[in-house]
């Protein structure tokens, strides 16, 4: 049944619009008349009852503001009445419990995976070609166009054809009509795979490993030895130059502390010590393509639903995102859990008010306390150039009803479920504990679903509301829309639709069911996520000192 307004938790002290909703539209809401002062569009709130200047607004049961002037019963809620606030937090203040959800119809069910000698099992089946210094960008890209197309892993381009005929107007000099070619863009398979068996050549690039702190250069070590580490890498090729920070000592000590056995294949070439760029090229294009024969043996095996580490992200949010999408991932967090999974949970800027309620749900004082020091720490260096938390809400959140970041976190925290939290993780960090995790990195999209692949994510979630493309290189990224109208206008990048839970057809649980039934296909290998169809490879590790 369709409502037009929803409140949350019942200590909230505002209604969430679930439709446009006219001013002077009179809303009888638990047996209460409601005149509303403003116009409210859908996502946005507005007050239950008259508010003086300084009170505080209530959502999802916690502070997530006050007000900045007195608001009359029914006025809408905006940047410019009222300013981000939370509540203080310390450690633990009370005991936990927690009812797992009824898991029996999962108990049995498995996915097909790459089981590795580790115990992990992989969603997917890759090899990576990673640079440790930007020095070596261009010889990852040459490597690139020498594997893609002639192994079978490229996609047709269909925009070529539009360039094409764009060109071929303009040479006859029909100028005029240039704006009224299109392109048909058509589901196009590449050419047959030579390696059956493996899904894709990843290769990655970035900006880091030298001219930034020692620091940065270690951590982008760790989160490239996660990255091999990962159950969807069968083994990698590391280009360096030489001279730079990010030392292939580092990285070998990274791998051994991940696992002193360590099995899967690690080439490492110094361009300073082959020579040429063709030494360097030939050497490893002939030994990476050895290694591909051998990864190729690999092939898919049942493995129960307990080796699967999901992330849990989000990103173009919008006033919807923590009703539908975000709470349907808590759902499927809360699953994995029960069935001694492991979940991921990261992004700490936007778990901003939140902080005492997640304190609380950890398993451990020692985990409490290093999620205190890891979320202090890092609003102290946002304020210590100027910035805060406060200023995480981008203009699509807040145009969308998203106005403060408290509102932004006490809706992103649902993806996390309400399951004990087992560990604490700061950046490159490994999931090894059944059950979920938190995990410090940024709210930027990119940098987040880069770290929680790198801490050993075989599938990620991405709750959005507004649309984003983000993908992943090495893990799958499933795309879950929090409203209908965004899964109709850009059905390219969007998985599964959660807009049936504001509509009043799907409860949570329902849609729970729903999304854990795509994300064993996915595991699978059955289909693909949107974003990989889309070649959709985000990489950006997290610097967090100064460049020197």
């Amino acid at each position: 049944m369709f409502h037009k307004v929803l409140r949350i938790h019942p200590a909230d002290n505002v209604l969430v619009a679930l439709s446009d909703l006219k001013a002077g539209e009179k809303l009888d809401f638990d047996g209460e008349e409601i005149t509303l002062a403003n116009a409210v569009p859908a996502k946005h709130k507005f007050t239950m009852e008259a508010l003086e200047a300084g009170d505080t607004i209530y959502m999802y049961g916690i502070i997530v503001g006050k007000t900045l002037k007195n608001l009359e019963k029914g006025a809408a809620i905006t940047t410019e009445n009222i300013v981000h606030q939370t509540a203080p937090y310390t450690g633990k203040r009370k005991p936990f419990t927690w009812n797992p959800p009824v898991v029996d119809r999962w108990k049995e069910r498995t996915f097909d995976g790459y089981h590795r000698p580790d115990g992990q099992v992989g969603t997917a089946n890759y090899w990576l070609v990673v640079p440790l210094v930007f020095c070596e960008n261009r010889n990852v890209d040459i490597m690139k166009q020498a594997f893609v197309e002639e192994l079978g892993f490229a996609r047709p381009n269909p925009y070529k054809s539009l360039v094409r005929e764009m060109k071929q107007r303009f040479l006859e000099g029909d100028s005029k009509s240039l704006q009224q070619v299109g392109v048909e863009v058509l589901e196009q398979s590449a050419e047959e795979k030579v390696f059956k068996n493996i899904d894709g050549i990843k290769f990655l690039t970035h900006n880091g490993g030298c001219g930034g702190t020692r620091q940065d250069s270690e951590a982008l070590c760790a989160l490239i030895a996660g990255y091999i580490n990962n159950p969807n890498v069968a083994g990698a090729t590391i280009l360096s130059l030489g001279c730079q920070n990010a030392q292939p000592a580092i990285l070998r000590e990274k791998l051994a502390r991940l696992d002193p056995d360590y099995k899967k294949p690690v080439i490492i070439l110094e361009q300073q010590v082959e020579g040429t760029e063709n030494q360097l090229l030939t050497r490893a294009i002939q030994e990476t393509f050895l290694a591909l024969t051998e990864a190729d043996q690999l092939q898919r095996k049942p493995a129960p639903l307990s080796k699967l580490t999901i992330g849990l992200e989000c990103g173009g949010s919008d006033g919807f995102s923590g009703i539908s999408a975000n709470p349907s991932l808590g759902q499927v967090s809360d699953i994995i859990a029960a069935l001694g999974g492991k979940t991921i949970l990261s992004e700490f800027p936007e778990l901003c008010g939140v902080e005492q309620e997640l304190i609380n749900r950890c398993t451990t004082d020692a985990n409490a306390d290093k999620f205190v020091r890891l979320m202090r720490a890092y609003a102290a260096s946002a304020e210590a150039v100027g910035s805060g938390f406060d200023m995480n809400p981008s203009p699509g959140n807040i145009k969308d009803g998203l106005i403060t970041d408290a509102i932004k976190s006490a809706g992103a925290a649902k993806k996390g479920g309400t399951s004990p939290i087992v560990d604490i993780l700061d950046y490159t960090e490994i999931a090894t504990k059944p059950g979920l995790s938190l995990l410090c990195s940024p709210g930027n999209d990119v940098e987040s679903t880069t770290a929680m692949a790198g801490s050993g994510a075989n599938i990620i979630l991405f709750t959005t509301g507004l649309g984003t493309p983000t993908g992943n290189p090495v893990t799958p990224v499933i795309k879950v829309a929090s409203n209908h109208r965004l899964a109709e206008r850009m059905p390219d990048i969007i998985d599964v639709d959660t807009g049936g839970i504001i509509s009043g057809e799907k409860t949570i649980e329902e849609m729970g069911d729903e999304l854990l039934e795509y994300i064993l296909q996915v595991a699978s290998g059955k289909i693909k996520a949107k974003a990989d169809l889309l070649n959709q490879d985000d990489f950006i590790p997290w610097k967090r000192g100064v460049s020197l």
